[in-house]
């Protein structure tokens, strides 16, 4: 009896033993048969390599307002940090798109610190369901090249004003005094002044907006800095003994530079001109010439009535006058410097500054230095 029990047992234990390998047999086929459930990704497929491509900056931003992804430029733009957007009124356009699904353009500013914000142009559009893709364009450079080229066309209109106006009141002047030769004289004289300011003016602003890219010049030849020292020299030359002012020249040796000559002749002649109008009579101004390492330095210095401190970084800016009163009577259209820094940035080189009140100033050219028989074959 214990021996059927003991079969009947064993033999039940063997159907259940085969019953469940059968089943796990055909689960296993029954898986292996069913396609594998691939989660699909957040950022649809090619879209980081095009983003990448893009000249903007970009952001996808998913639905919990968290930065899923942003290129490099992104976050040094600063408009990405600590994974999220910054500043706070970029991700209220955010979330107004993806609650609208509308594409939305807008010009937001960026603090950063220790300085002036950027302003920075956005493009806000749905990617996918889930997804805010933000392209970003730093136009802090272009915005202020606009208002510099607004300003430019204010003051050009301003000052070509004056002029004109004075010639119109001088001629009517002279219309009034027919009968008197000595006052025609005078006014005709005063004509010809406003005349020739009008025409330094035109030219200046003309020399001035062929600059403006600070590009080297492709009209680039090799000139002796002596030459370009003396000719500026002689342009001054006249009014120097007019004001009985002692104008001296000193350069050593054969230097050489290259660069644009009718650029360089205009550069070095307003300094010149300059330091002569500014400096009082039978006083000194010296004009040297040296090389310094591998740049070639032309100084300009003067006993004139020099420069205060706090001007000194806005006598390059167009039509800036340190003393508009001053410099109207000299016939001074505030744009000689200006012209000379472009020139400097046009032919490789700067221009320096010293000044002190009561003392004098001290303008210095500096150009890259040009050895004719050893770069002339490289």
């Amino acid at each position: 009896m214990d021996t059927e029990v003991a079969w009947v047992l064993s033999g039940a234990a063997g159907l259940v033993l085969g019953a469940a390998i059968t089943f796990i047999w055909r689960f296993d086929e029954r898986r292996r048969e069913e396609p594998e459930v691939v989660e699909a990704p957040l950022v649809p497929s090619g879209a980081e390599a095009v983003l990448r491509v893009l000249s903007s900056s970009a952001v996808i931003v998913d639905v919990d307002d968290r930065v899923d992804h942003a290129s490099a430029p992104a976050v040094a733009l600063g408009i990405v940090r600590d994974g999220h957007l910054h500043p706070e009124e970029l991700l209220a356009l955010v979330r107004q798109v993806r609650r609208d699904g509308q594409i939305r353009d807008a010009d937001v500013e960026v603090p950063i610190r220790r300085s002036a914000p950027l302003q920075v142009h956005v493009r806000i559009a749905p990617l996918t369901s889930r997804l805010v893709l933000v392209l970003a364009e730093d136009r802090t450079a272009a915005q202020r090249l606009d208002m510099i080229r607004r300003d430019f066309v204010a003051n050009v209109s301003h000052e070509l004003k004056t002029p004109i106006g004075a010639i119109k009141l001088l001629a009517e002047a002279v219309a009034e005094a027919t009968d008197d030769p000595e006052a025609v004289a005078h006014f005709s004289a005063r004509m010809s002044d406003e005349a020739d300011r009008l025409t330094r003016l035109v030219q200046q602003i003309i020399d001035l907006s062929r600059l403006q890219a600070d590009t080297l010049s492709e009209d680039a030849v090799t000139m002796k800095v002596g030459e370009l020292v003396a000719e500026a020299c002689e342009h001054s030359l006249t009014e120097a003994e007019a004001k009985q002012i002692d104008l001296r020249s000193t350069v050593d040796g054969d230097l050489y530079v290259l660069g644009d000559r009718a650029q360089l002749h205009a550069a070095v002649s307003n300094l010149v001109e300059n330091a002569v109008t500014y400096s009082p009579e039978e006083s000194r101004v010296a004009v040297t010439a040296k090389r310094v390492d591998d740049d070639v330095k032309i100084t300009v210095s003067d006993n004139g009535v020099g420069i205060p401190a706090s001007e000194l970084e806005r006598i390059f800016e167009r039509f800036y006058r340190v003393d508009p009163a001053r410099a109207r009577s000299t016939g001074g259209t505030g744009l000689g410097l200006s012209i000379v820094k472009h020139v400097a940035a046009s032919n490789g080189g700067s221009v320096e500054v010293w000044s002190e009140p009561g003392l004098g100033s001290t303008f210095t050219l500096v150009l890259p230095a040009f050895d004719p028989e050893v770069d002339e074959e490289k």
